[in-house]
Formats: structure tokens, C-alpha cells, sequence
């Protein structure tokens, strides 16, 4: 991977992080009631929108492209932060307890993006930013059917590689914008 985009992935996340931060002081841990499905569900409607908001060349609602790009890769942090959580852990989790958990996310799926864009040169780069969009909402509803089908699949990779490519991805749409 090239420095420039080890820099500018860095700096997206860390963007990211701190809206986590400031987020989880202002609101608390109040996503942890949420089951793995309705956090799905919440980054579907972020790409959703995204995808409308392509199609109809215009938005209504304040909020830009890039703050929904930010709150699927936040989302998909969330739903890797769940999935690695004992079940018997508490509903209110500290921003300090939480930050080791959002780093741990982090640079599993940047190795993973690592790994990707050696293979593949990074091609997300001549990509245009409506497939990646289009991929994201791939990826969401095959996690989607993952879900349906309580985790289990034959042949297919989980819900894992499935998340941290939709950060991935989104990182790389943010790049483009």
C-alpha cells in the first residue's frame, strides 16, 4: 500500500475515532442495547441514503455524504466491538474501555486492506465512488442473509471480513470525496 494512503486511511479513522469519542461521552454506550441486526440495519440506512441522495442529485437532510460514510464505518466498529464482547458485559462501557477495542478493529481491517491492496493494487482507486457505494450495500445484505441464517454458511467468509470491508470501503469513498 502506499504511505499516502497509510496517511490518509490514518487520518480518516482518526476522525472517525474522535466523532466515537465524543459521541460515546455525549450519549454513553446506548448502542449496546442493539441486537447485531439492528446495527445492520442502521448501516444500510447510512448507504441507502448515500445511494439515494447519487441517484436523485440532491439531498434534503443536512447531514453530507461523507458524515454517512463516517457513521458506517463508526457502525461497523460498533457491530465488531459487539461481536468480541463477552455476553454478560455491561451496558455502560467507558470510552477508555471501549478506545483498546475500536484500536483492535482498526488494525485487524487495516491489515486486512493491507493484504487486499497488495493483491490487488489498489484498485479501489479507479473505482467510481457510486460502485463502492453499490458494494457496500452488497456487502450489507450479505451479512444481512448471514444474520437470517443465524451465522451459518457453507462456503462464505462470516460477518467479520464482511464488516471491515464495508470500513474499507468506506475509507475509500471518503478518499474520493
Amino acid at each position: 500500500m502506499h504511505s499516502s494512503t497509510y496517511q490518509s486511511y490514518d487520518e480518516i479513522i482518526n476522525k472517525c475515532q474522535a466523532i466515537f469519542e465524543k459521541k460515546t461521552k455525549d450519549y454513553g454506550t446506548a448502542w449496546r442495547i442493539l441486537r447485531l441486526p439492528s446495527i445492520t440495519d442502521q448501516i444500510m440506512i447510512k448507504a441507502q441514503r448515500i445511494r439515494t441522495i447519487q441517484e436523485k442529485g440532491e439531498k434534503r437532510v443536512a447531514e453530507n455524504i461523507d458524515t454517512e460514510l463516517i457513521g458506517i464505518i463508526n457502525y461497523s466498529i460498533i457491530a465488531l466491538i459487539q461481536l468480541s464482547l463477552p455476553a454478560d458485559a455491561p451496558l455502560e462501557i467507558t470510552y477508555e474501555e471501549l478506545a483498546p477495542h475500536y484500536n483492535e478493529v482498526i488494525q485487524k481491517t487495516k491489515a486486512l486492506l493491507d493484504a487486499k491492496n497488495h493483491d490487488y493494487g489498489e484498485a479501489w482507486r479507479d473505482m467510481r465512488l457510486s460502485s463502492i457505494i453499490d458494494i457496500i450495500l452488497m456487502k450489507l445484505l450479505r451479512v444481512k442473509r448471514i444474520e437470517d441464517n443465524q451465522g451459518n454458511t457453507l462456503i462464505s467468509e462470516g460477518v467479520i471480513p464482511n464488516y471491515q470491508d464495508m470500513i474499507n470501503y468506506s475509507v475509500f469513498a471518503l478518499l474520493k470525496l
